[in-house]
This record gives C-alpha cells, structure tokens and sequence, in this order.
C-alpha cells in the first residue's frame, strides 16, 4: 500500500515539473521574415515568386506593343494557377501576390476574379433597387480584361534518408483574350535542401 501510495506521489511531483515545459510558445514575427520548419512550399515562397515573375512580366516588350497599338495600359485578369504538384498548396495566396505585384507594378491594370465579380453584380444589382439614382453605378460598364494570366506549380522531390531536396517550378502564361496568342510565358524555380535531425537515444 506504502509503495503504491509513494508511485501516485512521484507521478504527481512529475506531473507538475513537466507541465511548464509543455506549455504552447507563441512568438509574433515579421510577416516579411522567411520562416521555414518542413521546407513545404510557404507564404515566403509565394511571394518571391509572384514578385521575381511580375518584374519579368512588366519588363517585356509586349507592354509597349499594346500601348502603341490600343494607346492604354493593358488589364489583366489573374487566372488558376493549377497545383501538379505532390503536397496541397493554396493556390489562392499565388493568385492574391500576382494581383498585387500587378497592382503595385503601376503597368498594368488588374480586374477582380470570376467570384469577385459575382458578389459586385449582386451588390451592383442592389443598388438598382435601393440606391438613390444620384449614387447608382451603371450596369454593364465594367471594364473587360485584355489578357489573362494562367500557370500550374509542379514539385520533384530528391529523398535520402533523413536528407531531401524538393524543386518547384511556377510556369505562367499570359494570354491574349481575344486571339488567344500567348504574348508572355515565364517560369520561376525554387530548390530548397532540407535536413532533418537523428533521434538520438
């Protein structure tokens, strides 16, 4: 009975020191700091992508071929961006950079997405009925885009051990909307080494 009566107590001197240690650490960072624990494709890989890809995009010739001919900066809409690759990734984050590289480049002016633009068809249909005719927006004066942006994400992965390269590749297209030319194709790469740790007993 003593026996039994001291194991309950040293389970519960155990208890309490191990609990501390157990407690949840949460550290607020930078949002622009690069953090990577699994060496999955993360935030941080999406948006140097979109960005090192928009710089190419707005640098190209083609640019100023459309202003010369329509004496206006072109409008893009931001398509899928297909995932081929072997892990989930929200492709949804690449879109939402793309749009805002696009955006913040200045060259370019960027149009809402398919669902985007159905909340502002019913907001805009709202305003028919219950908008003051003096604050009503016009229907069917929304502004068609000229080009559409589409691409995929692929990933290899190289794996020894405890030892792994992963390679993406992003490959974009940009798309005449209405002759269906591809005027801009682009890709950006990232190759990352990870390295777990041995369990040491």
């Amino acid at each position: 009975m003593k026996k039994i009566h001291l194991l309950i107590v040293i389970i519960a001197i155990v208890g309490i020191a191990v609990t501390p240690a157990c407690k949840t650490k949460v550290d607020r960072k930078n949002p622009n700091e690069i953090i990577d624990l699994s060496g999955r494709w993360n935030d941080s890989d999406a948006q140097q992508i979109s960005d090192t890809m928009v710089e190419d995009l707005v640098s190209n010739p083609w640019i100023q071929d459309h202003v010369a001919q329509y004496g206006k900066k072109p409008v893009i809409i931001v398509g899928p961006v297909e995932n081929k690759s072997s892990e989930h990734i929200a492709t949804e984050v690449i879109t939402k950079d793309l749009e805002r590289a696009l955006v913040n480049s200045g060259r370019a002016g960027v149009v809402a997405s398919s669902t985007e633009r159905s909340a502002l068809r019913e907001e805009l249909m709202q305003q028919q009925t219950w908008s003051s005719a003096e604050t009503q927006k016009r229907l069917a004066a929304e502004t068609g885009a000229d080009y559409m942006l589409i691409g995929s994400i692929n990933s290899v992965i190289d794996q020894s051990g405890k030892e792994s390269v992963i390679y993406y590749k992003v490959n974009l297209e940009l798309v005449h909307l209405e002759t269906s030319i591809k005027t801009w194709i682009g890709n950006g790469e990232i190759k990352k080494y990870v390295k777990k740790p041995r369990i040491s007993l």
